[in-house]
């Protein structure tokens, strides 16, 4: 990127090193609202970090309006279709346990108990350990998606089902993120206590 008065004490470039790349597209957008850099080479930035994530249309639109073009690279488009393709083949496997967490009176039936969740889910609802670890793998996808209050949501559910500690944790730090970019800072401040208490 080129150099202005302001560029010389940004530390995005470094910064982003240690960050997802869902946190470094607001870092970006900040850059292009106070004109840091050129527009252009801001954009060209956000279609490479969009490029590698499932925010293939997002992405597609910047190339689009950044190049004066009518369509997407091929490369964009196939690569769309692959997104569209698995995002539907892991709703198809989540379906299940997504139903069920659409309806709030059910949902009012799980308790602070996992185990009492699971056999409630199984023995009640048919769903299974797999179906709830679909779950964890479609709110991921979400996530990757930038459909980050679902991601939040089923990554909210799928801690009070989960009974693996370190996948558990990986839910937290994903909701935590979600809930970041968001905006919404009193579930993000809750999610950073419980990491805090995890950590300690």
């Amino acid at each position: 990127m080129a150099s202005s008065d302001a560029s010389r004490y940004d530390l995005t470039s470094e910064l982003g090193k240690h960050l997802d790349r869902h946190l470094v597209f607001p870092l970006l957008e900040f850059l292009q609202m106070r004109k840091v850099y050129p527009e252009g080479e801001i954009l060209e930035a956000k279609i490479e970090l969009l490029s590698k994530t499932n925010m293939i249309d997002f992405a597609a639109d910047i190339y689009k309006s950044l190049h004066g073009a009518k369509e997407a690279p091929a490369e964009m488009t196939k690569r769309r279709e692959e997104v569209i393709s698995n995002l539907q083949e892991l709703q198809q496997k989540a379906a299940k346990v997504v139903a069920f967490l659409s309806n709030p009176a059910l949902v009012k039936q799980l308790r602070s108990d996992k185990s009492y969740n699971l056999a409630l889910l199984r023995d009640e609802h048919g769903v299974g350990a797999e179906d709830v670890e679909s779950l964890f793998a479609y709110a991921k996808f979400q996530f990757e998606c930038g459909n980050y209050s679902a991601a939040a949501e089923f990554l909210y559910h799928y801690r009070s089902l989960c009974t693996n500690a370190e996948k558990g944790a990986a839910a937290l730090w994903g909701k935590f993120a979600s809930d970041i970019l968001r905006q919404d800072w009193d579930a993000a401040v809750e999610d950073m206590t419980r990491l805090k208490d995890a950590v300690e």
